[in-house]
């Protein structure tokens, strides 16, 4: 798949999988809400959890997000498209930590535009927003 393309999927994704390691290097993966921006990825997520404990040992990550989905039962086959990124990932804050939870907001809450950035005022402290800084990016269509 084209860089470009990639670039979308990973734009337009619903949802991906954090790929992480703890120190002794045993594999963790969870899904989660994201939103990319500027080469990068970000998430948030509560103040204390084993993804942090993970990122904490071990900063390097994979971030897979699948679109277009279909089982092709009579060609034993599926039509997808894919793309995993990788990269460091790091806690952000003050404006760059607002700025991710608004585009979080635009994403998954746009007709909240309002009651979302009052949220963000009065919870925001209690969240963790993470950035993954994009390094390499492959993407696989099949149809």
């Amino acid at each position: 798949m084209e860089t470009a393309k990639a670039e979308r999927l990973l734009a337009e994704g619903v949802y991906g999988v954090l790929s992480t390691a703890d120190g002794s290097g045993q594999p963790y993966g969870i899904p989660l809400n994201y939103v990319f921006r500027d080469g990068a990825v970000y998430f948030h997520c509560a103040r204390f959890g084993h993804k942090l404990d993970n990122l904490a040992a071990n900063p390097r990550v994979s971030f897979c997000v699948v679109g277009k989905a279909r089982v092709l039962p009579e060609q034993f086959s599926t039509e997808y498209e894919s793309v995993v990124a990788f990269g460091e990932a790091r806690e952000v804050e003050g404006e760059e930590k607002e700025r991710a939870l608004v585009w979080l907001l635009e994403k998954y809450s746009p007709d909240y535009l309002e009651e979302g950035r009052a949220y963000i005022a009065r919870e925001g402290a209690a969240a963790k927003v993470i950035r993954i800084d994009v390094s390499r990016l492959t993407g696989k269509a099949a149809s």
